[in-house]
């Protein structure tokens, strides 16, 4: 191949967005301290809907002020906002920061944070599987192998669990997995949002909807007495858990989704166990045997695996 052929062809590779990228990996991590402010939230007493709430009300009056700025600030933005498009995000929100989220801290309540993080790290497999099936996307079959070795991986760290403390595990099991579930398709509907809405806008109004929701639900299900009687360290685990497990990620991970795409975005999870796995053992004191390891290892191969394979093969229909 001669110089002007090799040169032609270096500039039709398609570009790495670094900085989608970027926001997807500190999205990704940021999001995986969750796992640790809720056990803890826990572990003081605060019962599921309680925390999921305290983790909307620090985060829902940054939201609101960030909308009302970029609302008052750009007249184009305040034209988009018909009560058809609202509603579309409204409804996407609610299913990727309230439904998803309920699923996830209910299962937290039965499984380790470490495997929670694990089991909620199939989603891009969903992302995959939910785009090839509703949203006209080419299924990858190179990709399948790569899957298979990761959900190897979240069996061996269930067969042990289920020999050393089977209790709650299958439901927290089906809980966590009925998360990454509703986030994947979340995924998809959210792109399709953010192309006409922007990610700021978008963000501000799927959470500030899920934060009602889930303030709502707590209200009727603990009372408005319970908080009076939440301790400074309650409070202070829910102002952690809403700015630095959900305001700072879902600005983050949204910024990648609208830049690289959701299949791209999901991707990039990888990075977020080995978050959760230190914090876990440091801060909560979860074991990590060398079952955890195999297991572990097992699904992060795997992961890397599929998408390492996906992006090669999209790569190569450009």
């Amino acid at each position: 191949m001669s110089a002007p052929e090799i040169a032609a062809s270096a500039q039709t590779q398609p570009k790495i967005d670094m900085l989608g990228y970027g926001l997807a990996f500190a999205g990704a991590a940021l999001f995986s301290t969750k796992g640790i402010f809720i056990k803890l939230a826990f572990a003081q007493g605060v019962s599921v809907e309680a925390t999921l709430a305290l983790r909307m009300m620090m985060a829902l009056p940054i939201y609101l002020v960030i909308l009302a700025m970029l609302l008052l600030r750009n007249s184009k933005l305040r034209g988009l906002m018909t009560p058809c498009r609202l509603l579309g995000a409204m409804s996407v929100g609610a299913l990727g920061y309230y439904l998803s989220s309920y699923l996830d801290f209910a299962g937290l309540a039965f499984v380790s944070a470490q495997y929670e993080r694990l089991v909620l790290f199939t989603y891009p497999f969903f992302v995959l599987l939910f785009g090839v099936w509703f949203f006209g996307d080419r299924m990858n079959w190179k990709v399948v192998p790569a899957m298979l070795l990761s959900y190897s991986g979240l069996m061996v760290i269930f067969a042990w669990n289920l020999s050393v403390e089977p209790d709650g595990l299958v439901t927290g099991t089906l809980l966590v997995l009925g998360s990454a579930l509703t986030f994947a398709f979340y995924q998809h509907l959210a792109k399709r949002q953010m192309l006409v809405l922007g990610t700021m806008v978008f963000t501000c109004v799927g959470m500030s909807t899920a934060a009602v929701l889930a303030i709502g639900q707590s209200l009727v299900v603990d009372g408005p007495a319970t908080y009076a009687a939440f301790t400074p360290n309650i409070w202070g685990i829910g102002l952690m858990l809403g700015i630095f497990g959900t305001v700072l990620p879902s600005f983050l991970l949204n910024g990648g989704i609208a830049r690289i795409g959701a299949r791209a975005t999901s991707s990039t999870a990888s990075f977020g166990p080995i978050v959760t796995i230190v914090l876990a053992v440091f801060v909560l004191g979860e074991a990590f045997t060398w079952i955890h390891a195999l297991g572990t290892g097992l699904v992060l191969l795997g992961s890397w695996l599929f998408a390492r394979t996906d992006r090669n093969s999209r790569s190569r229909t450009k």
